[in-house]
């Protein structure tokens, strides 16, 4: 499925191929929702890298997250997540340990996307404390990370062609 894309202000136009178009992966780590989960997560597709066309990339900017382990040692993440310098809307995420993907914010598709008929919620262990998950009865949830990739989920419904 072609998605289509751009900022708010509009001084960012973007395109991909997606095979993983369903909105389905809403993510409550401290990252995700303070980048762009103003609902106390945000929603990540999957795209292929190669397709990804940008109109207007002097007008990007790249965040690398500060990311602390357990034992309190900081680190920069290796995933680009690209925003409107202007606008500060988040577009997309990019990690170099994964060139053929990149994954673009549901927020930021201006396609139609499909409605998923069930939804993962991950990191909840990160999640604010004010935001209650909104859990549909087939939803799955993880205190970390799920048990199935983008692809996979997309497999398991028999979605991965149907968008």
């Amino acid at each position: 499925m072609k998605l289509e894309g751009s900022c708010h202000c509009k001084a960012v136009r973007f395109s991909l191929e997606s095979a993983e178009p369903y909105p389905f992966m809403r993510c409550y780590c401290s990252i995700c929702r303070k980048t762009a989960g103003g609902g106390g997560y945000a929603i990540n597709l999957g795209g292929d890298a190669r397709t990804l066309q940008v109109e207007g990339r002097e007008h990007l900017s790249i965040y690398q997250a500060r990311i602390t382990n357990d034992a309190g040692e900081t680190r920069i993440s290796d995933g680009q997540r690209h925003f409107c310098k202007h606008c500060g809307s988040a577009l997309w995420l990019w990690d170099p340990n994964w060139p053929e993907l990149v994954h673009p914010h549901a927020s930021a598709i201006d396609t139609d996307l499909p409605v998923p008929p069930e939804s993962t919620h991950l990191m909840l262990a990160s999640k604010a404390s004010w935001v209650q998950p909104q859990l549909g009865p087939d939803d799955r949830c993880f205190e970390r990370y799920p048990d199935e990739s983008l692809a996979q989920w997309h497999q398991r419904l028999g979605l991965q062609d149907k968008a």
